[in-house]
Formats: C-alpha cells, structure tokens, sequence
C-alpha cells in the first residue's frame, strides 16, 4: 500500500476508536505510518479524508449486511418480501455487536452536520446511492427498473434504520429483533392487528 492508501485505512481505524471530532492530523499519522504533508497532498485537508473514511466504513458495513439474492425464501415463495425484509434485518441485527462502532459513528457524523457544511455535502449523494441500496437488499426492489418505487422504499428503509440504530444503542434487551420489524410492517399493511 501507499501513504494514499495507509492515510485511509488510518482514519478508518482512528474514527472507529476515537470517533470524528477527537480524531487528530497528528493521530492518523500514527496510525498510518506516514506524515503530515501526507494527508494535505493525497486529500487536501484532514477532513476530506475524515468524509472519505466515513463514507468507506459505512459502505463496507453495507457490503456485510446485504443478504444474497436466493437467501430469504423460508415462505417458498422466492423472493417474498416480507422474507426478504426479515431475512435483511436479521443481518443489521446480527451485525450490531462488531458494529456498534459504525452505529455510534453515524450517531456523531449526524450531530456534526449544523456546524460542517463540507461533511454535510459530502454526504448527500452517498445518503441516496444507499436508500436505492437498502430498498434493493430489504425488500428486492431494484433501482434501474422502478426508480420511484426504489426511492421511496428507501426512504422509509432509511429512516427505520436510524430508529433502530438508536434502540439497540439505548438498550438492547427492548430493541426490535426482525420478526419485530417484520410483524409490524405486516400489521401496517394489513391495517389490523396481527
């Protein structure tokens, strides 16, 4: 690897252990092995490469969440979404103890955003390339065919994600496995209780 290279791999390592704002210049320079001058001339500044990182550990957590076209036919209908959505959910849920990290992470970048225009920007397109991601992996819907309908459903992926990120984060014993998650969408969309 390079310092291009190391400088990232670093900043990962120092975000997951001391979080975005503790993370020190002087910091991912230890961690990678480089120098200072390092991280202006491959970035520009210590906060492109923060963005960078963020944006790369929160891809690979969604690379290690995707549940495999094939893997969520329990009901024998393939690709049933309901199964599909659970079978989803199980992986976020299962992932949590070696993720915490991330969750707590996203927690912080998220506060940041009022104070960091730059972070804030950095984010936009990403934030949307993962609701067309989390609507293909949660419910099968692909992007290229329905944009719309991939759109929507990533929103409100989006946004249950981030609730349940805060559940388990506050206390793990109530947060909602995915039978939880599952049964209530069920219950919405059948409009009475199950």
């Amino acid at each position: 690897m390079g310092h291009r290279e190391d400088l990232l791999e670093g900043a990962k390592r120092c975000l997951l252990e001391k979080g975005y704002a503790r993370t020190t210049a002087r910091d991912i320079v230890a961690a990678s092995g480089t120098n200072l001058a390092s991280i202006g001339y491959h970035y520009g500044s210590k906060e492109a490469l923060l963005n960078l990182a963020f944006l790369q550990l929160t891809e690979e957590w969604g690379d290690r969440v995707t549940v495999p076209a094939g893997e969520s036919e329990d009901s024998g209908v393939p690709g049933a979404p309901l199964d599909q959505f659970r079978a989803a959910w199980e992986q976020v849920i299962a992932s949590y103890p070696q993720s915490r990290a991330i969750w707590k992470l996203q927690m912080e970048v998220v506060s940041r955003l009022d104070v960091d225009p730059e972070l804030q920007k950095a984010l936009a397109g990403p934030q949307e390339e993962g609701r067309y991601g989390l609507a293909e992996n949660m419910l099968g819907i692909d992007p290229e065919t329905d944009p719309e309908k991939a759109r929507v459903v990533g929103l409100f992926c989006q946004a249950l994600l981030a609730g349940v990120m805060v559940q388990w984060m506050v206390d793990e014993e109530t947060a909602p496995s995915a039978q939880d998650l599952t049964d209530g969408l069920k219950a919405i969309l059948e409009g009475r209780p199950f």
